[in-house]
C-alpha cells in the first residue's frame, strides 16, 4: 500500500531529482557550539538558515547553477555536500565569512550574517530588503565556492568569475530593473557612480543606473 506523501514534500523531491545539488543542501547544526548562545538568538539563526536552504534550493537558481556548472565544465559529483550553517563565522580580522569550500572532500559551508548587523540592517532599510540582501548574499556565496573546485587556489579568477556570474543571474531575476544593479552593489560593494557590468557580461542598455536611495546607502553597509 502506497503512503500518500503531502504535497509540499512531492515537489521537493521532483526538485531534488530534477537538480541533483539541490538534494546535497543541509542545515548543520554544531550542538557543541549551540550552548554558547540564548534560545532566543538559536532560534533566530535557525530561521536565518531555512530561509537561506529555501532560497537555495529555489528552482530557477538551481536550473541557473546546473548551466554554470556545465559551462565550467565543473562535474555535480564533485559537489559532495553543501551545508547551510546556523551560527556565524568570523575571520581573524573580525569580518564575518559568508562561505568557505574543502576542495578536497567537496564540502561547501554557508555562514549567515550576525543578528547584530541584521538588526542594524533592519532598523536602516526594512526587513524585506534584509530579506533580499540575505538571500543574495547567499547565491553569491554559493556560487564563489562551486567555482573554487575548479579554480582551487585562484581567487583572483574565482571573484571576477563570480560577479560575472552572480550579475547573470540578477538581470535575468530582475529583468530591466534598476533593483539587479541595487543588489549587485550591496553584495559586492561597488563602486556606484562608476558601476558597470563586469566584463563578459551583457545586458539592456536602456538600463542605466539610477540607484534609489537605499542602494546608495546601503554601498557603505555592506563589506
Amino acid at each position: 500500500m502506497r503512503i500518500a506523501v503531502p504535497l509540499l514534500n512531492q515537489r521537493m523531491l521532483m526538485v531534488e531529482e530534477t537538480f541533483p545539488l539541490s538534494g546535497k543542501m543541509r542545515i548543520n547544526v554544531e550542538p557543541e557550539k549551540i550552548g554558547n548562545f540564548s534560545q532566543n538568538q538559536v532560534r533566530f539563526y535557525l530561521k536565518y538558515s531555512s530561509f537561506v536552504v529555501r532560497v537555495l534550493k529555489k528552482p530557477s537558481f538551481q536550473k541557473f547553477l546546473n548551466w554554470m556548472l556545465k559551462k565550467e565544465k565543473i562535474e555535480e559529483q564533485t559537489v559532495r555536500a553543501v551545508h547551510v550553517k546556523v551560527l556565524p563565522l568570523r575571520r581573524k580580522n573580525g569580518k564575518s565569512i559568508a562561505g568557505n569550500c574543502d576542495t578536497t572532500r567537496g564540502r561547501i559551508r554557508i555562514y549567515p550574517k550576525t543578528i547584530k548587523f541584521c538588526q542594524t540592517f533592519t532598523q536602516k532599510f526594512g526587513r524585506s530588503t534584509l530579506l533580499a540582501y540575505a538571500g543574495n548574499r547567499a547565491r553569491a556565496a554559493l556560487i564563489h565556492e562551486l567555482l573554487h573546485l575548479k579554480y582551487i587556489e585562484d581567487e583572483k579568477t574565482v571573484r571576477e568569475l563570480a560577479k560575472e556570474y552572480f550579475c547573470i543571474f540578477i538581470q535575468k531575476k530582475y529583468a530591466q530593473s534598476a533593483h539587479s544593479f541595487c543588489i549587485y552593489t550591496m553584495i559586492f560593494n561597488a563602486k556606484i557612480r562608476d558601476e558597470k557590468a563586469p566584463s563578459r557580461v551583457s545586458y539592456d542598455p536602456n538600463i542605466r543606473l539610477k540607484l534609489n536611495e537605499t542602494c546608495l546607502r546601503a554601498s557603505g553597509v555592506f563589506k
